[in-house]
């Protein structure tokens, strides 16, 4: 009988490092150290991370709680800064006034009855984020979402992070080896072996020979090498879908050491595609990430450089790095014994950072339900399949809704994304269906979605989107403008509570934050 169907997987390698190999890692040695299992990532020291600024959800604070990580130790060391959601500027039609919010928080009263049908028919003056959320508010006014005396990883309003993709990568690397006991190996993998039964059974690296593992997870960035390489799972490509292809990115400094610092990130819109802004203690990563088919290398670089222009004060900007990327996402991510994780899953665009999420979502997957065999492994893999597959229609679908409901009619770039054949058909339905009532929990009925209708209405309504929700008699009025109070109470009183951004991370870098 073949070994493989008898012992559990004790032995997991991992090929990549950068932030989804070793946040991968983590996660699973945190889980299992104590069960025998042994991890091993395996990092090139000839392939250097993309590297560029990150966006998290506020997922990531359950994830670093997880993996026994303090946060007043990752803010510092990895150059972070809170993000309380993305302000979206020049999207509906590129005039005065374009702005709005997606905030992190929860409409006050969601689901309790039809804010947004008691929005349109009385307050529809008031732009519907600033009316049934106090974040946006706080967001305008850079405020942080928690006091000094918050405890770490708590939140006065729900956050994630901005943060340096480069370091947060080595200090999860050094959290791994020195904390979870991860065995790291710095080579440069070769070739890959398989069994007779088509498992990878080794990796060949140049300087420590034949790796053998169980399991292995691909975080080898866009190259795939084990996934889409050596099993030759193809990329479902999505350009048909969501155009971007080509991003420029470069990191500014501030014009002085008390500069503010953002509380969301902000995508302003361009004329074949945006350009994002976020803001780190140190400096602010921009980037204007754009369609090759619509837009050439040297407009978008002068896109970007006017853009810094009007938000820096002429400060002086290296040529700035280009990132091409193909959107999609793999046939497959389990295959056999090895499974995608990150780039080499697949990539989309920047656009709502659904990229760490994404990796948390199936590093926290795989680890909890590690497979107890061989056999049992692929009835995993096929679920872990399923599931993904719907992860990834569903981010798709998610940032096309935002070109989708554009008005802007300034260049191609705008107009072939509102074309019926680009738009995926589940997306069209709900389209439709919006037209008369608002998205709600039933239109995602899977446990574990990655966008709440909570942030489909955000978008659907800040994007000025025409349909009108009908008023049920099963609708109180009354209890809609209550929730509409409490969230004007809630920002009256947050505002003078919270400290800005700069003052809680320097008050972080130098007391750290309480504990729980």
């Amino acid at each position: 009988m073949d070994h493989r169907t008898l012992n559990k997987p004790q032995r997991i390698v991992i090929v990549g490092g950068g932030s989804a190999g070793w946040l991968s890692a983590a996660i699973i040695a945190a889980d299992h150290q104590r069960g025998g299992v042994q991890v091993t990532v395996i990092e090139s020291p000839d392939v250097a991370p993309i590297g560029v600024g990150e966006g998290t959800w506020p997922s990531m604070r359950d994830t670093l709680r997880r993996i026994g990580v303090r946060e007043s130790d990752f803010l510092t060391a990895c150059d972070a800064a809170f993000k309380q959601g993305s302000r979206f500027d020049g999207w509906v039609d590129g005039g005065p006034g374009d702005s709005y919010y997606h905030p992190f928080v929860l409409p006050q009263g969601f689901g309790e009855t039809d804010l947004v049908a008691h929005w349109q028919s009385r307050h529809g003056e008031v732009p519907f984020a600033d009316l049934v959320s106090f974040q946006p508010h706080l967001c305008a006014q850079g405020k942080a979402p928690k006091q000094a005396s918050t405890p770490q990883f708590a939140a006065v309003a729900n956050y994630g992070y901005h943060l340096d993709a480069g370091k947060f990568g080595a200090f999860l690397k050094t959290h791994c080896v020195e904390k979870l006991g991860v065995r790291f190996i710095a080579d440069h993998v070769d070739g890959v072996r398989s069994d007779a039964a088509g498992d990878i059974a080794s990796l060949s690296t140049r300087e420590h020979g034949e790796l053998a593992g169980d399991l292995f997870i691909d975080c080898t960035g866009v190259r795939s090498l084990l996934l889409g390489q050596h099993f030759g799972v193809p990329l479902v490509k999505q350009k048909h879908v969501l155009f971007n292809d080509t991003a420029l990115a470069v990191q500014l400094p501030y014009p002085d050491a008390d500069s503010p610092i953002a509380s969301q990130t902000t995508a302003t819109a361009q004329r074949a595609g945006w350009i994002w802004d976020i803001g780190l203690p140190t400096r602010r990563g921009v980037g204007h990430v754009y369609s090759s088919a619509h837009c050439s290398d040297a407009d978008a670089e002068t896109a970007l450089r006017a853009y810094i222009d009007a938000t820096s004060g002429g400060v002086d900007v290296r040529q700035p790095r280009k990132i091409s990327f193909t959107p999609g996402y793999r046939e497959r991510f389990w295959q056999r014994n090895c499974v995608a994780v990150g780039l080499s899953s697949g990539f989309i665009e920047p656009l709502e950072a659904s990229a760490l999420a994404l990796v948390e979502m199936a590093a926290i997957a795989i680890s909890d339900d590690l497979p107890a065999d061989r056999a049992t492994m692929d009835i995993i893999a096929r679920r872990f399949n399923d599931s993904f597959t719907y992860r990834w229609e569903r981010v798709i679908e998610f940032l096309k809704l935002h070109y989708v409901l554009s008005r802007r009619n300034d260049s191609d770039f705008w107009r072939d994304h509102r074309e019926a054949a680009s738009i995926p058909e589940r997306l069209r339905e709900l389209l439709q269906l919006w037209r008369h009532r608002a998205p709600s929990r039933s239109d995602f009925p899977r446990t574990g979605e990655v966008f709440p209708a909570a942030s489909y209405q955000y978008i659907l309504y800040g994007m000025r989107f025409d349909g009108a929700a009908t008023l049920r008699g099963s609708d109180s009025a009354d209890l809609a403008d209550q929730y509409f109070r409490e969230a004007a109470t809630l920002t009256r009183r947050m505002l003078p509570a919270l400290p800005d951004n700069r003052s809680l991370l320097a008050h972080i870098a130098r007391h750290g934050l309480p504990s729980i």
